[in-house]
């Protein structure tokens, strides 16, 4: 099982924007990629420019398959475009 965490932090007048197209990621990713176990985006309480993906793959293959797709490849480019600075993306393995 393969854990991401891929913080970003939006510029603040583009809030609404990236959530609009991180929701489409978000709802194509569930109805498309095998291997997905979760695939939410969460918005810090205190800091609302802060949002994270937090993200569950069965494997490193699913991830691969996920990132080559066609809906990450055409929204992916777009959210970071919107990013105040570049995102924060640490991809973790359970180990107990």
């Amino acid at each position: 099982m393969i854990k991401v965490v891929a913080k970003q932090t939006v510029k603040q007048d583009k809030i609404n924007s990236f959530l609009a197209s991180a929701k489409k990621l978000v709802e194509e990713t569930h109805q498309k990629d095998s291997g997905c176990i979760s695939y939410d985006i969460f918005q810090d309480l205190q800091h609302a420019e802060v949002l994270t993906f937090i993200e569950e793959w069965e494997n490193q293959d699913a991830l691969d398959k996920h990132m080559a797709s066609k809906h990450f490849k055409e929204l992916f480019p777009y959210l970071n475009g919107l990013l105040e600075k570049p995102g924060e993306i640490n991809c973790y393995k359970k180990v107990v």
